[in-house]
């Protein structure tokens, strides 16, 4: 969205790159851009052209670029959800260096969707309950939802507790949106543990603590400051050490963590070592 920064980009005047634009628009018969009142903005027609053309240029670039190195490189902008990213994507990517040291990785930590169709990020890392629908999807890996503790909060005797144990104990809860019927909390789990008690407390009313990021009530559990329901996927290295124990034999369904991206991307080369990379480590680091 300026001449003269895009002048300087390829080494010639802004004059030049007016006079490319106009040549451009005289051929499409339409402006391509809105120059008045500023700043810089495209018009319809612009904005019809534009992403053909970035993928167009971005896919010349990827095959010069793999060709010329014998394998993948360039960048990939990569999003997944703050839990996902912390906590097991981060944890992976000495490895990726490793594999894959000339294609970079930009990783965005977010809730939010992003929309892959605009460009906006190369491949999504999606948690949901059904392939999502906005690109294609490869399914990683499903997780369970567990009942865990510090041993520092439980003491010496540690085993499986009833719910009424449960309800005599803090209780950490993380938000879910309150339009999901599936969503693995207190409420949701005394449903299932009155399948197999005939006494339940309302446990989803005794949690004395509340957060909005399920990371923030990984730590806490972690810390030993009450009972949480977490994902076996995000506490896989603290159940294997010790730091976590499972205290109830009831567990939740999880969701599934899905790899998108849109059809016809022109980085195909790079997503698709970028999915053989992940599944690869799905069960280790």
């Amino acid at each position: 969205m300026s001449f003269k920064l895009a002048a300087a980009e390829l080494g010639v005047t802004p004059t030049a790159i007016s006079h490319q634009i106009k040549l451009l628009e005289r051929h499409c018969g339409k402006p391509l851009f809105r120059r008045r009142p500023r700043p810089l903005a495209l018009t319809w027609a612009g904005e019809q052209l534009f992403p053909v053309i970035r993928d167009g240029i971005e896919s010349f670039g990827e095959a010069l670029t793999t060709v010329r190195t014998g394998g993948a490189s360039g960048r990939l902008r990569i999003t997944a959800t703050n839990a996902f990213a912390a906590r097991w994507l981060v944890p992976r990517l000495p490895r990726w260096r490793e594999m894959h040291p000339r294609l970079r990785l930009d990783i965005v930590g977010t809730d939010a969707v992003l929309d892959l169709k605009s460009g906006e990020v190369d491949v999504a890392i999606r948690y949901a309950v059904k392939p999502p629908a906005d690109g294609i999807a490869t399914e990683l890996i499903r997780d369970t939802f567990h009942i865990v503790a510090s041993p520092r909060l439980l003491g010496s005797g540690r085993r499986m507790l009833s719910p009424a144990e449960l309800a005599r104990l803090p209780l950490i809860e993380a938000e879910w949106p309150p339009t999901d019927p599936h969503a693995p909390n207190w409420r949701q789990w005394q449903r299932a543990a009155r399948a197999r008690h005939k006494s339940v407390p309302d446990l989803s009313a005794l949690a004395s603590l509340s957060f909005r990021e399920e990371l923030h009530a990984i730590e806490a559990a972690v810390a030993g400051q009450g009972v949480a329901i977490c994902s076996d996927v995000l506490i896989a290295p603290e159940l294997a050490s010790g730091v976590l124990v499972p205290i109830s034999r009831i567990t939740l369904p999880g969701y599934g963590f899905y790899i998108v991206h849109r059809d016809g991307h022109p980085k195909i080369a790079s997503i698709k070592a970028f999915i053989a990379w992940i599944r690869s480590g799905q069960r280790g680091t």
